[in-house]
C-alpha cells in the first residue's frame, strides 16, 4: 500500500493535570470517548490505524465510502471513532465491533454506524504538517473539512479558558470524558506526551469481593481487587477493579487480605463464578474477553467484609469506564452502604454542535 506517509505512526499523547491551564497559548477541546484512530489515504486505498498501530478497517466497513468521498485524495488525519446514540457516546457498543466474524460486524454497522470526530491533520496533498505549530494544522484541518458530511465530523476547539471549563461540565453525561489542551505552537509529537488532558474524578465506596495475583508475583503480590456495589434488589454486582499499587503495596495487601480469604466461598454472591467453566466462559467478573489476548484473569475471593473507598472517573452503564484508584480502606463502613445510590448521576447533554445531523 503506498501511503502519504509510512504507517504505523503512533499518536500524539497526553499527560493528566488536575485543572485547565488559565495561562495563554492552548487551544482546547472535548475529551473524545472512543476509539483513535489515525486515517491514512492515498487515492483509493485507506487504512485506518489504531492507537498501537494495528488496522481497524475491517471492524468499521461502513466509513470507507464517506472517508474516500470526503477526504483529501492524500492526506493522514488523527482522531476518534465513536458511536453517538440518544444524545450520548456509547463505548459499548463501539467495543462490539472487535469480533471475529465479518458478518457480526457487517450487522452491527448497519445497526449503530460509526461517526469519526477529527481533531488533527498531519499530512495534506504533498505537504507534511507534522513540524507545522498547532494553530496552523488546525486552521488547515477546518479548509479540508469544511464540506465534511455525517458520518465525519470536525471536534469544537477554542482558545477561551471558559468556554473550555463549560464544556468539562456540560459534556460529560454525553460521554465526553474531560478536556484536551494543545499548545497552540507545538508540533506533532507521535506517542509523546506533549498535550495535557483533564479529567472528572470521584470517589466512592465499594465492597471489595475479591482480588488477582500480579501477574509476576503469584502469591507473594497481589495485582488489583474486585469491587461491587448493591442494586436496588441486594444483589451485589461487578463494576470494575481497583489497582495501580506500588511493589510495596501490592506484598503488604498479600498480608492484609489473608485473613479474608478464609471459608470465603461460603455465601460469597460470586462463588459460582470460581469454577474453571466460569471463568473459561468468561461470566466470571473480569473473565476472558477479546480484550484480555488470553491473559491469566483468575481470581481469589474473599469474604463480603471489606470496603475501600476508590476515585473513578465516570460510569458506562453500571460499571467504571476505567480502572478506579485506591484511596483508603474504610473499616468504619458497613459493606450494605455500598449501593449505586451514592453514586453522581451525570444528565446527558445532547451534542447537536459537533452532530447536528443527529448520528
Amino acid at each position: 500500500m503506498s501511503l502519504p506517509l509510512p504507517s504505523p505512526i503512533l499518536p500524539m499523547l497526553a499527560k493528566r493535570v488536575d485543572a485547565i491551564p488559565s495561562a495563554g497559548g492552548w487551544s482546547f477541546e472535548p475529551k473524545w470517548d472512543g476509539f483513535r484512530a489515525v486515517i491514512f489515504r492515498s487515492g483509493d486505498e485507506l487504512l485506518i490505524q489504531s492507537r498501537d498501530g494495528k488496522p481497524l478497517d475491517r471492524y468499521f466497513p461502513e466509513l470507507r465510502e464517506p472517508l474516500l468521498q470526503q477526504l483529501p485524495q492524500q492526506c493522514v488525519l488523527d482522531g476518534e471513532i465513536v458511536i453517538q446514540r440518544a444524545g450520548g457516546l456509547d463505548f459499548d457498543a463501539l467495543s462490539l465491533r472487535i469480533h471475529p466474524a465479518a458478518s457480526r460486524v457487517k450487522t452491527l454497522a448497519a445497526q449503530m454506524p460509526a461517526s469519526v470526530v477529527f481533531f488533527d491533520l498531519l499530512h495534506v496533498d504533498d505537504r507534511d504538517l507534522r513540524d507545522a505549530p498547532f494553530h496552523e494544522r488546525r486552521a488547515e484541518l477546518e479548509r479540508v473539512l469544511a464540506n465534511a458530511d455525517t458520518p465525519l465530523h470536525i471536534t469544537p476547539a477554542t482558545q477561551d479558558q471558559t468556554v473550555a471549563q463549560d464544556w468539562f461540565t456540560r459534556f460529560e453525561g454525553a460521554g465526553l470524558d474531560g478536556v484536551m489542551a494543545k499548545p497552540l505552537e507545538g508540533p506533532y509529537t507521535p506517542d509523546k506526551r506533549t498535550m495535557l488532558k483533564v479529567k472528572h474524578e470521584r470517589d466512592c465506596d465499594c465492597v471489595v469481593a475479591g482480588f488477582r495475583w500480579h501477574k509476576d508475583g503469584e502469591g507473594t503480590a497481589v495485582g488489583s481487587l474486585l469491587l461491587g456495589l448493591y442494586n436496588d434488589a441486594g444483589a451485589l454486582q461487578h463494576v470494575g477493579v481497583c489497582s495501580s499499587f506500588t511493589a510495596a503495596k501490592r506484598k503488604e495487601l498479600v498480608e492484609f487480605l489473608a485473613p479474608y480469604r478464609e471459608d470465603a466461598v461460603t455465601n460469597h454472591p460470586w462463588a459460582n463464578w470460581a469454577d474453571e467453566a466460569a471463568q473459561a466462559s468468561g461470566r466470571m467478573p473480569g473473565g476472558q474477553s477479546r480484550w484480555s489476548n488470553g491473559k491469566d484473569l483468575s481470581w481469589q475471593l474473599l469474604r463480603i467484609e471489606l470496603v475501600v473507598e476508590v476515585a473513578y472517573e465516570h460510569m458506562q452503564g453500571d460499571r467504571f469506564r476505567h480502572l478506579a484508584h485506591f484511596r483508603r480502606w474504610r473499616p468504619d463502613k458497613p459493606v450494605a452502604q455500598c449501593t449505586y445510590a451514592q453514586l453522581e448521576v451525570v444528565s446527558p447533554q445532547e451534542l447537536k454542535m459537533i452532530f447536528p445531523a443527529g448520528r
